[in-house]
């Protein structure tokens, strides 16, 4: 069977200010920007032998997988459904509010305006069954955000609405899945 890796975009002012970023497109910090031309240095030297980069159409994703194609010369196509979770009223509050916290475990709230953690998941997965039927094939670096990571992480493993929550990875952190 195949696989794919994962990585969370760079850092972000609002990574900084520990602001939910959702679908509001903000920029990489130049912290963000040497980031992500580092994790490409890794790509490059490392064993992971990517035939191509899927990025979110979010500034902070898009700019992370640009500085990656440029250190590997991996070609990179915008993925749009990559994109982070509108999380609504909550986007540019604190990430660890407790009404935040909270909301995230009901997943069929739109948060007034955004789009609940079903429809998220129905995007993801399909995404991920789509991945995975070219898998065999074609090895993917997924660049996209913090919430996609929770929804692949639990596209692979059982996890407690709690700790589907609390899941999360660090900038620029890469990880592999296998199908």
């Amino acid at each position: 069977m195949g696989h794919f890796y994962f990585t969370r975009h760079g850092q972000t002012i609002w990574n900084v200010e520990n602001k939910i970023c959702g679908a509001t497109d903000i920029e990489l910090t130049e912290l963000g920007h040497e980031q992500a031309i580092a994790l490409g240095r890794e790509i490059a030297n490392g064993d992971y032998q990517i035939d191509k980069i899927l990025y979110s159409p979010l500034i902070r994703a898009a700019e992370t997988a640009k500085h990656i194609s440029e250190e590997t010369g991996i070609p990179m196509e915008v993925e749009p459904r990559l994109k982070e979770q509108n999380f609504g009223k909550w986007e540019s509050t604190p990430r660890n509010g407790e009404e935040f916290r909270s909301a995230k475990i009901r997943f069929i709230d739109h948060y007034e305006s955004g789009e609940s953690m079903l429809q998220m998941a129905q995007r993801i997965f399909n995404l991920l069954d789509d991945i995975k039927k070219e898998a065999d094939n074609t090895t993917c670096l997924l660049v996209a955000h913090n919430g996609i990571a929770r929804f692949i992480q639990s596209y692979f493993y059982d996890m407690s609405n709690e700790e589907f929550a609390m899941f999360g990875i660090k900038n620029c952190e890469i990880r592999r899945y296998d199908f």
